[in-house]
Protein backbone atom coordinates (compact mmCIF):
# COMPACT_ATOMS: atom_id res chain seq x y z
CA UNK A 1 0.00 0.00 0.00
CA UNK A 2 1.20 3.51 -0.78
CA UNK A 3 1.97 5.88 2.04
CA UNK A 4 0.80 9.49 1.84
CA UNK A 5 3.10 12.15 3.24
CA UNK A 6 2.96 15.82 2.51
CA UNK A 7 5.84 17.40 0.67
CA UNK A 8 6.51 19.08 -2.64
CA UNK A 9 6.70 22.15 -4.74
CA UNK A 10 4.31 23.71 -7.21
CA UNK A 11 3.92 23.83 -10.95
CA UNK A 12 3.04 27.04 -12.71
CA UNK A 13 0.62 27.42 -15.60
CA UNK A 14 1.52 30.50 -17.64
CA UNK A 15 0.87 31.81 -21.11
CA UNK A 16 3.94 31.93 -23.32
CA UNK A 17 3.99 35.02 -25.47
CA UNK A 18 5.83 36.26 -28.55
CA UNK A 19 5.25 33.18 -30.65
CA UNK A 20 5.41 30.56 -27.90
CA UNK A 21 2.43 28.46 -26.98
CA UNK A 22 0.13 29.82 -24.30
CA UNK A 23 -0.69 26.62 -22.52
CA UNK A 24 -0.25 25.81 -18.87
CA UNK A 25 3.47 25.43 -18.32
CA UNK A 26 4.75 23.08 -15.65
CA UNK A 27 7.57 25.06 -14.09
CA UNK A 28 7.60 27.03 -10.85
CA UNK A 29 7.34 30.80 -10.96
CA UNK A 30 6.53 32.86 -7.86
CA UNK A 31 3.51 35.13 -7.88
CA UNK A 32 3.77 38.74 -6.71
CA UNK A 33 1.73 37.79 -3.64
CA UNK A 34 1.78 34.09 -2.91
CA UNK A 35 -1.57 32.54 -2.09
CA UNK A 36 -1.85 30.15 0.82
CA UNK A 37 -1.96 26.50 -0.18
CA UNK A 38 -5.34 25.05 0.80
CA UNK A 39 -5.83 21.70 2.48
CA UNK A 40 -6.50 18.99 -0.07
CA UNK A 41 -4.41 20.56 -2.83
CA UNK A 42 -1.55 18.60 -4.38
CA UNK A 43 1.81 20.37 -4.25
CA UNK A 44 3.03 23.03 -1.85
CA UNK A 45 3.81 25.97 -4.13
CA UNK A 46 1.72 29.05 -4.81
CA UNK A 47 -1.47 27.84 -6.53
CA UNK A 48 -2.45 31.21 -8.02
CA UNK A 49 -1.74 30.28 -11.62
CA UNK A 50 -1.96 26.50 -11.68
CA UNK A 51 -4.02 25.27 -8.73
CA UNK A 52 -6.86 23.74 -10.76
CA UNK A 53 -4.48 22.57 -13.49
CA UNK A 54 -2.17 20.60 -11.22
CA UNK A 55 -5.03 19.26 -9.07
CA UNK A 56 -6.87 18.00 -12.15
CA UNK A 57 -3.80 16.27 -13.56
CA UNK A 58 -3.07 14.68 -10.19
CA UNK A 59 -6.61 13.37 -9.71
CA UNK A 60 -6.76 12.08 -13.28
CA UNK A 61 -3.50 10.18 -12.89
CA UNK A 62 -4.50 8.75 -9.52
CA UNK A 63 -7.88 7.66 -10.87
CA UNK A 64 -6.09 5.87 -13.70
CA UNK A 65 -3.89 4.19 -11.06
CA UNK A 66 -7.08 2.86 -9.36
CA UNK A 67 -6.32 4.95 -6.29
CA UNK A 68 -9.16 6.69 -4.45
CA UNK A 69 -8.18 10.27 -3.57
CA UNK A 70 -9.19 11.88 -0.29
CA UNK A 71 -12.53 13.66 -0.16
CA UNK A 72 -10.67 16.89 0.61
CA UNK A 73 -8.72 16.63 -2.66
CA UNK A 74 -11.80 16.01 -4.81
CA UNK A 75 -13.86 18.51 -2.85
CA UNK A 76 -11.30 21.26 -3.38
CA UNK A 77 -11.56 20.83 -7.14
CA UNK A 78 -15.36 20.73 -7.26
CA UNK A 79 -15.59 23.78 -5.00
CA UNK A 80 -13.43 25.76 -7.40
CA UNK A 81 -16.13 25.50 -10.07
CA UNK A 82 -18.16 28.66 -10.56
CA UNK A 83 -21.93 28.76 -10.78
CA UNK A 84 -21.81 29.21 -14.56
CA UNK A 85 -19.83 25.95 -14.91
CA UNK A 86 -16.35 27.29 -15.59
CA UNK A 87 -13.22 27.01 -13.49
CA UNK A 88 -10.63 29.73 -12.86
CA UNK A 89 -6.94 28.89 -12.55
CA UNK A 90 -7.39 29.32 -8.79
CA UNK A 91 -9.92 30.89 -6.47
CA UNK A 92 -9.16 31.59 -2.84
CA UNK A 93 -11.64 30.24 -0.31
CA UNK A 94 -14.64 32.55 -0.07
CA UNK A 95 -13.63 34.63 -3.10
CA UNK A 96 -16.33 35.39 -5.66
CA UNK A 97 -16.05 34.10 -9.20
CA UNK A 98 -15.07 36.53 -11.92
CA UNK A 99 -16.24 35.33 -15.35
CA UNK A 100 -13.35 37.17 -16.98
CA UNK A 101 -10.78 35.04 -15.15
CA UNK A 102 -12.42 31.67 -15.75
CA UNK A 103 -10.28 29.83 -18.28
CA UNK A 104 -10.83 27.07 -20.78
CA UNK A 105 -7.63 25.20 -19.88
CA UNK A 106 -8.56 24.82 -16.20
CA UNK A 107 -12.14 23.93 -17.11
CA UNK A 108 -11.09 21.34 -19.69
CA UNK A 109 -8.72 19.44 -17.41
CA UNK A 110 -11.14 19.66 -14.48
CA UNK A 111 -13.88 18.08 -16.59
CA UNK A 112 -11.52 15.27 -17.61
CA UNK A 113 -10.52 14.68 -13.98
CA UNK A 114 -14.11 14.46 -12.78
CA UNK A 115 -15.04 12.09 -15.60
CA UNK A 116 -12.08 9.88 -14.66
CA UNK A 117 -13.10 9.90 -10.99
CA UNK A 118 -16.76 9.22 -11.74
CA UNK A 119 -19.77 10.32 -9.71
CA UNK A 120 -19.67 14.02 -10.65
CA UNK A 121 -21.99 14.17 -13.64
CA UNK A 122 -23.68 17.44 -12.68
CA UNK A 123 -20.34 19.26 -12.42
CA UNK A 124 -19.18 17.67 -15.69
CA UNK A 125 -22.35 18.73 -17.50
CA UNK A 126 -22.02 22.30 -16.23
CA UNK A 127 -18.38 22.39 -17.35
CA UNK A 128 -19.30 21.16 -20.82
CA UNK A 129 -22.04 23.76 -21.07
CA UNK A 130 -19.55 26.47 -20.12
CA UNK A 131 -17.21 25.28 -22.87
CA UNK A 132 -20.04 25.36 -25.39
CA UNK A 133 -21.02 28.86 -24.29
CA UNK A 134 -17.46 30.24 -24.57
CA UNK A 135 -16.63 28.72 -27.96
CA UNK A 136 -15.68 31.36 -30.52
CA UNK A 137 -17.64 31.90 -33.71
CA UNK A 138 -14.85 30.26 -35.74
CA UNK A 139 -15.17 27.03 -33.71
CA UNK A 140 -12.05 27.59 -31.60
CA UNK A 141 -11.55 28.27 -27.89
CA UNK A 142 -9.59 31.08 -26.24
CA UNK A 143 -7.74 30.85 -22.93
CA UNK A 144 -10.14 33.39 -21.40
CA UNK A 145 -13.61 34.11 -22.82
CA UNK A 146 -13.75 36.80 -25.47
CA UNK A 147 -10.14 36.46 -26.64
CA UNK A 148 -8.92 35.00 -29.94
CA UNK A 149 -8.71 31.22 -30.01
CA UNK A 150 -5.49 29.22 -29.88
CA UNK A 151 -4.49 25.65 -30.67
CA UNK A 152 -3.67 24.64 -27.09
CA UNK A 153 -6.96 25.83 -25.61
CA UNK A 154 -8.96 24.40 -28.50
CA UNK A 155 -7.20 21.05 -28.21
CA UNK A 156 -7.85 20.86 -24.47
CA UNK A 157 -11.52 21.76 -24.95
CA UNK A 158 -11.86 18.98 -27.54
CA UNK A 159 -10.20 16.56 -25.09
CA UNK A 160 -12.83 17.47 -22.50
CA UNK A 161 -15.67 16.99 -24.98
CA UNK A 162 -14.37 13.53 -25.88
CA UNK A 163 -14.05 12.63 -22.19
CA UNK A 164 -17.61 13.76 -21.50
CA UNK A 165 -18.88 11.89 -24.57
CA UNK A 166 -20.00 15.12 -26.24
CA UNK A 167 -19.23 14.75 -29.96
CA UNK A 168 -16.97 17.68 -30.94
CA UNK A 169 -18.45 17.60 -34.42
CA UNK A 170 -21.78 18.61 -32.89
CA UNK A 171 -20.39 21.44 -30.73
CA UNK A 172 -20.53 24.47 -33.00
CA UNK A 173 -20.92 28.23 -33.23
CA UNK A 174 -22.05 30.00 -36.38
CA UNK A 175 -21.79 26.78 -38.35
CA UNK A 176 -18.19 26.06 -37.28
CA UNK A 177 -17.67 23.03 -35.06
CA UNK A 178 -14.84 22.14 -32.70
CA UNK A 179 -12.93 20.24 -35.39
CA UNK A 180 -13.18 23.27 -37.69
CA UNK A 181 -11.74 25.38 -34.89
CA UNK A 182 -8.83 23.00 -34.38
CA UNK A 183 -8.10 22.93 -38.11
CA UNK A 184 -7.55 26.71 -38.11
CA UNK A 185 -4.14 26.17 -36.50
CA UNK A 186 -2.81 23.14 -38.39
CA UNK A 187 -0.32 23.56 -41.22
CA UNK A 188 -1.38 21.77 -44.39
CA UNK A 189 -0.16 21.19 -47.91
CA UNK A 190 0.62 24.88 -48.48
CA UNK A 191 3.39 24.67 -45.86
CA UNK A 192 6.91 23.33 -46.49
CA UNK A 193 6.96 19.54 -46.41
CA UNK A 194 8.80 19.34 -43.08
CA UNK A 195 6.18 21.55 -41.39
CA UNK A 196 3.02 19.84 -42.60
CA UNK A 197 0.86 18.49 -39.81
CA UNK A 198 2.28 20.85 -37.19
CA UNK A 199 0.09 23.24 -35.23
CA UNK A 200 0.71 26.93 -34.69
CA UNK A 201 -0.26 28.52 -31.40
CA UNK A 202 -2.13 31.29 -33.26
CA UNK A 203 -1.93 32.77 -36.75
CA UNK A 204 0.38 35.72 -37.14
CA UNK A 205 -1.78 38.77 -36.32
CA UNK A 206 -0.53 40.68 -39.35
CA UNK A 207 -0.18 38.12 -42.13
CA UNK A 208 -2.29 35.27 -40.83
CA UNK A 209 0.60 32.88 -41.48
CA UNK A 210 1.01 29.78 -39.35
CA UNK A 211 4.36 28.92 -37.76
CA UNK A 212 4.95 25.49 -36.17
CA UNK A 213 5.02 25.48 -32.39
CA UNK A 214 6.20 22.49 -30.37
CA UNK A 215 3.81 22.69 -27.43
CA UNK A 216 0.84 23.63 -29.60
CA UNK A 217 1.55 20.70 -31.92
CA UNK A 218 1.93 18.28 -29.03
CA UNK A 219 -1.12 19.35 -27.04
CA UNK A 220 -3.37 19.60 -30.08
CA UNK A 221 -2.24 16.19 -31.33
CA UNK A 222 -4.15 14.34 -28.60
CA UNK A 223 -7.37 16.06 -29.65
CA UNK A 224 -6.63 15.48 -33.34
CA UNK A 225 -6.21 11.78 -32.53
CA UNK A 226 -9.60 11.69 -30.81
CA UNK A 227 -8.29 11.30 -27.28
CA UNK A 228 -8.49 12.69 -23.78
CA UNK A 229 -6.85 12.19 -20.40
CA UNK A 230 -6.09 9.58 -19.23
CA UNK A 231 -4.93 7.89 -22.43
CA UNK A 232 -5.89 4.24 -22.13
CA UNK A 233 -6.13 3.06 -25.72
CA UNK A 234 -4.79 -0.35 -26.67
CA UNK A 235 -5.06 0.27 -30.40
CA UNK A 236 -1.78 0.13 -32.25
CA UNK A 237 -0.33 -0.17 -35.71
CA UNK A 238 3.20 -1.09 -36.71
CA UNK A 239 3.16 1.48 -39.49
CA UNK A 240 4.50 4.97 -38.92
CA UNK A 241 2.04 7.88 -38.84
CA UNK A 242 0.89 8.82 -42.32
CA UNK A 243 2.08 12.20 -43.55
CA UNK A 244 -0.26 14.40 -45.54
CA UNK A 245 -0.60 13.34 -49.14
CA UNK A 246 0.02 16.54 -51.07
CA UNK A 247 0.38 17.30 -54.76
CA UNK A 248 0.53 20.47 -56.79
CA UNK A 249 -3.24 20.70 -56.87
CA UNK A 250 -3.52 20.45 -53.08
CA UNK A 251 -0.72 22.94 -52.28
CA UNK A 252 -3.19 25.59 -51.16
CA UNK A 253 -4.30 26.96 -47.84
CA UNK A 254 -7.07 24.36 -47.59
CA UNK A 255 -7.57 23.24 -43.97
CA UNK A 256 -6.40 19.75 -43.07
CA UNK A 257 -9.36 17.38 -43.03
CA UNK A 258 -10.28 16.04 -39.61
CA UNK A 259 -9.85 12.48 -40.88
CA UNK A 260 -6.20 13.23 -41.71
CA UNK A 261 -5.40 15.55 -38.80
CA UNK A 262 -4.23 13.05 -36.20
CA UNK A 263 -1.97 11.11 -38.53
CA UNK A 264 -0.50 14.31 -39.99
CA UNK A 265 0.26 15.64 -36.50
CA UNK A 266 1.77 12.28 -35.56
CA UNK A 267 4.01 12.27 -38.63
CA UNK A 268 5.27 15.77 -37.82
CA UNK A 269 5.92 14.96 -34.16
CA UNK A 270 7.68 11.70 -35.03
CA UNK A 271 10.08 13.59 -37.28
CA UNK A 272 10.67 16.27 -34.65
CA UNK A 273 11.36 13.71 -31.94
CA UNK A 274 13.80 11.85 -34.17
CA UNK A 275 15.64 15.07 -35.01
CA UNK A 276 15.76 16.15 -31.35
CA UNK A 277 17.17 13.00 -29.77
CA UNK A 278 13.69 11.83 -28.70
CA UNK A 279 12.49 15.10 -27.20
CA UNK A 280 10.99 18.38 -28.35
CA UNK A 281 12.71 21.71 -27.79
CA UNK A 282 11.54 24.92 -26.18
CA UNK A 283 12.70 28.02 -28.01
CA UNK A 284 12.04 31.48 -26.63
CA UNK A 285 13.39 34.80 -27.90
CA UNK A 286 16.68 35.73 -26.29
CA UNK A 287 17.17 32.36 -24.61
CA UNK A 288 19.08 29.24 -25.54
CA UNK A 289 16.95 26.30 -26.69
CA UNK A 290 16.16 23.83 -23.90
CA UNK A 291 14.43 20.46 -23.78
CA UNK A 292 10.66 20.85 -23.52
CA UNK A 293 9.51 18.13 -21.12
CA UNK A 294 5.91 19.26 -21.21
CA UNK A 295 5.65 19.22 -25.00
CA UNK A 296 7.49 15.89 -25.18
CA UNK A 297 5.00 14.36 -22.75
CA UNK A 298 2.00 15.56 -24.75
CA UNK A 299 3.62 14.35 -27.98
CA UNK A 300 3.99 10.87 -26.50
CA UNK A 301 0.35 10.89 -25.38
CA UNK A 302 -0.81 11.97 -28.84
CA UNK A 303 1.22 9.29 -30.60
CA UNK A 304 0.02 6.55 -28.27
CA UNK A 305 -3.59 7.67 -28.67
CA UNK A 306 -3.26 7.57 -32.46
CA UNK A 307 -2.05 3.97 -32.29
CA UNK A 308 1.68 4.61 -32.63
CA UNK A 309 3.29 3.60 -29.31
CA UNK A 310 6.40 2.46 -31.18
CA UNK A 311 7.00 6.01 -32.39
CA UNK A 312 6.36 7.32 -28.87
CA UNK A 313 8.72 4.82 -27.19
CA UNK A 314 11.86 6.92 -27.59
CA UNK A 315 10.18 9.94 -26.00
CA UNK A 316 8.84 7.78 -23.16
CA UNK A 317 12.33 6.39 -22.56
CA UNK A 318 13.82 9.89 -22.61
CA UNK A 319 11.24 11.17 -20.12
CA UNK A 320 11.88 8.20 -17.84
CA UNK A 321 15.60 8.91 -17.90
CA UNK A 322 15.52 12.70 -17.67
CA UNK A 323 12.18 13.29 -15.98
CA UNK A 324 13.54 13.72 -12.46
CA UNK A 325 14.78 17.14 -13.47
CA UNK A 326 11.31 18.07 -14.67
CA UNK A 327 9.50 16.73 -11.61
CA UNK A 328 12.16 18.15 -9.27
CA UNK A 329 12.71 14.72 -7.84
CA UNK A 330 9.00 14.03 -7.57
CA UNK A 331 8.12 17.26 -5.73
CA UNK A 332 6.41 19.13 -8.60
CA UNK A 333 2.81 17.94 -8.58
CA UNK A 334 1.85 18.87 -12.13
CA UNK A 335 5.02 17.51 -13.71
CA UNK A 336 4.87 14.32 -11.66
CA UNK A 337 1.22 13.77 -12.62
CA UNK A 338 2.00 14.44 -16.29
CA UNK A 339 4.88 11.98 -16.27
CA UNK A 340 2.68 9.39 -14.57
CA UNK A 341 0.00 9.85 -17.23
CA UNK A 342 2.58 9.21 -19.94
CA UNK A 343 3.94 6.15 -18.12
CA UNK A 344 0.43 4.76 -17.71
CA UNK A 345 -0.37 5.32 -21.39
CA UNK A 346 2.86 3.55 -22.38
CA UNK A 347 2.04 0.65 -20.04
CA UNK A 348 5.32 0.97 -18.14
CA UNK A 349 5.95 0.47 -14.42
CA UNK A 350 3.94 3.18 -12.68
CA UNK A 351 4.48 2.28 -9.01
CA UNK A 352 7.36 4.72 -8.26
CA UNK A 353 5.62 7.72 -9.84
CA UNK A 354 2.31 6.82 -8.23
CA UNK A 355 4.04 6.80 -4.85
CA UNK A 356 5.70 10.16 -5.56
CA UNK A 357 2.44 11.76 -6.60
CA UNK A 358 0.55 10.29 -3.67
CA UNK A 359 3.10 11.81 -1.30
CA UNK A 360 2.28 15.31 -2.57
CA UNK A 361 -1.29 15.40 -1.30
CA UNK A 362 -3.66 14.16 1.39
CA UNK A 363 -3.73 10.49 2.32
CA UNK A 364 -5.62 8.31 -0.12
CA UNK A 365 -8.90 6.68 0.86
CA UNK A 366 -7.85 3.46 -0.85
CA UNK A 367 -5.37 2.05 -3.36
CA UNK A 368 -5.53 -0.68 -5.93
CA UNK A 369 -5.59 -4.09 -4.31
CA UNK A 370 -6.50 -2.80 -0.86
CA UNK A 371 -9.30 -4.86 0.66
CA UNK A 372 -12.01 -2.72 2.25
CA UNK A 373 -12.85 -3.38 5.87
CA UNK A 374 -16.52 -4.38 6.11
CA UNK A 375 -18.77 -6.10 8.63
CA UNK A 376 -18.50 -9.27 6.55
CA UNK A 377 -14.72 -9.19 6.47
CA UNK A 378 -14.59 -8.58 10.22
CA UNK A 379 -16.92 -11.52 10.77
CA UNK A 380 -14.77 -13.69 8.53
CA UNK A 381 -11.67 -12.54 10.38
CA UNK A 382 -13.30 -13.56 13.68
CA UNK A 383 -14.17 -16.99 12.35
CA UNK A 384 -10.63 -17.36 11.08
CA UNK A 385 -9.29 -16.54 14.52
CA UNK A 386 -11.51 -19.17 16.13
CA UNK A 387 -10.30 -21.77 13.64
CA UNK A 388 -6.72 -20.87 14.47
CA UNK A 389 -7.45 -21.40 18.17
CA UNK A 390 -9.13 -24.76 17.50
CA UNK A 391 -6.28 -25.89 15.24
CA UNK A 392 -3.80 -24.77 17.88
CA UNK A 393 -5.57 -26.77 20.58
CA UNK A 394 -5.67 -29.85 18.37
CA UNK A 395 -1.98 -29.50 17.62
CA UNK A 396 -1.28 -29.10 21.30
CA UNK A 397 -3.32 -32.17 22.22
CA UNK A 398 -1.69 -34.18 19.47
CA UNK A 399 1.73 -33.11 20.59
CA UNK A 400 0.97 -34.04 24.21
CA UNK A 401 -0.35 -37.44 23.18
CA UNK A 402 2.73 -38.11 21.09
CA UNK A 403 5.02 -37.12 23.96
CA UNK A 404 3.14 -39.43 26.34
CA UNK A 405 3.44 -42.37 23.95
CA UNK A 406 7.15 -41.75 23.52
CA UNK A 407 7.65 -41.74 27.30
CA UNK A 408 5.73 -45.00 27.70
CA UNK A 409 7.69 -46.52 24.87
CA UNK A 410 10.89 -45.44 26.56
CA UNK A 411 9.82 -47.04 29.79
CA UNK A 412 9.15 -50.35 28.02
CA UNK A 413 12.60 -50.49 26.41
Amino acid sequence: MLTAARLGAAALSAALLAGAAAGPALADSPAPTAAAVPDGLYGKGDPTYDGVWRQSLALTALAAAKAVPADSAVGWLTEQQCEDGGWPSFRAAGAACDPKTEDSNATAVAVQALVALGGHQEAVDKGVQWLKATQNADGSWPYNPGSPGDANSTGLAVNALFAAKADPAGVAKAGKNAFDGLALFQLGCAAPADQRGAFAYQPDPSSGALAPNALASAQASLAAAGGHLPVATTARTDAAPKALACDSASATATPVAHADSGEAAGAYLTAQLAAGDHHLTLTTPGAAPTPDYNATAWAALGLIQSGHPQQAAGAVDWLAKEGAGWTKGGTDAAATASLLLVTQAAQRDTAPLTAELTALGPALKATAGAAPTTATSKKDDGIGQYWLIIVGLLVGLGGGLLLSLQRKRGQNL
